[in-house]
């Protein structure tokens, strides 16, 4: 089969031929239909703390047909379109069996995305209704990521929110936050290429994050926000989401950085700022997100910018390192 390998920190993905996986007993073997490029890949590609092994396939986004049946794999069938929830537990442990396997002691990110064919747990793969396109079967992941930031949260119907960043986490949180409570919702970002995306995905205002921003934020949404979802990951955005944020208002993190980062307490400790992190998702919101995007209505769809073939995929996922008009790029491997 053909895939896209990491080859090294300073070397694009290059595209091998790989023999193609076999299904472990209870797993199945998927071919895969489209996959989406994450902004997380473009960290492990580049950052050695995630510790990314060479060889490695990447692809956690990813959605394709059940090929082939493990001998004890079960809930599933042969032909099945199958959307794959990429976190990995062992099942049977606590927090596997509460649907939270980001939690288990076992935990790993599946990969295996950017190839024609991919395995996984048979627990992992979630049927998509024949209503839904297998296309949108990749947008459930990221989706499902955003709706767990909005739920610890805890939104009240009302809520004034802020989020940091326009990628597709930040477009997804704007969705979320308007169907669990949201009033208002200012979308932010250094450019402006995003704005009508964010307005149709659920933002009421878009807000361009220059020096002043914080008012332009509070004029538009009638009063400091009650939360601040950060979505950006860059050293600094913590800073400021202190500045956007109301007296004992809420900031969730979802933003992934790796560089070490600083931010003045008292500005925090004066306001009774309180910071939530968060990270993967519960099997329920998996599946919350896999049932909105049922019938193609879902205006999540927008995010997605390019579909791009498996041979195209390296250059597009270099040039993905600087700031383009893209927002969600989905491989179809052929």
């Amino acid at each position: 089969m053909k895939a896209a390998v990491f080859r090294g920190f300073d070397s694009p993905l290059a595209i091998e031929d790989r023999p193609e996986p076999r299904p472990a007993d209870d797993e199945v073997l998927i071919e895969v239909a489209r996959c989406g490029i994450c902004g997380s890949d473009l960290h492990m590609t580049r950052e050695p703390a995630f510790r990314t092994p060479i060889g490695a396939v990447l692809g956690h986004e990813f959605a394709g047909t059940v090929a082939e049946l493990g001998r004890n794999a079960h809930g599933l069938e042969v032909g099945d379109r199958v959307a794959v929830a990429p976190v990995r537990g062992c099942g049977s442990c606590p927090s596997c069996l509460a649907g939270e396997p980001a939690w288990c002691r076992q935990m790993l990110l599946q990969g295996g995305g950017y190839a024609e064919l991919a395995v996984a747990k048979d627990r992992q793969c979630m049927r998509l209704p024949v209503t839904t396109a297998i296309e949108d079967g990749a947008l459930v992941e990221p989706l499902a990521i955003a709706l767990h930031g909005v739920t610890l949260a805890d939104l009240t119907p009302g809520s004034r929110v802020m989020v940091m960043g326009a990628g597709p986490i930040g477009l997804g949180v704007a969705y979320w936050a308007r169907r669990l409570g949201a009033t208002g919702v200012a979308v932010t970002d250094l450019t402006t290429l995003q704005a009508d995306r964010a307005m149709e995905m659920g933002a009421t205002v878009f807000v361009r994050a220059d020096e002043d921003a914080v008012q332009a934020v509070s004029s538009a949404l009638g009063g400091a926000p009650d939360v601040v979802f950060e979505c950006v990951g860059r050293p600094g955005i913590l800073s400021r989401a202190i500045e956007h944020v109301r007296p004992r208002g809420l900031i969730v993190m979802l933003g992934l950085c790796t560089a070490p980062d600083s931010f003045v307490p008292f500005q925090a400790v004066s306001k009774e700022v309180r910071i939530q992190t968060s990270a993967f998702f519960t099997l329920g919101e998996f599946r919350a997100a896999l049932d909105a995007l049922d019938g193609g209505r879902c205006a999540a769809r927008a995010m997605v910018t390019a579909t791009v073939s498996l041979s195209q995929m390296p250059a597009t996922f270099e040039a993905l390192r600087q700031r383009t008009s893209q927002c969600k790029v989905i491989v179809s491997p052929d």
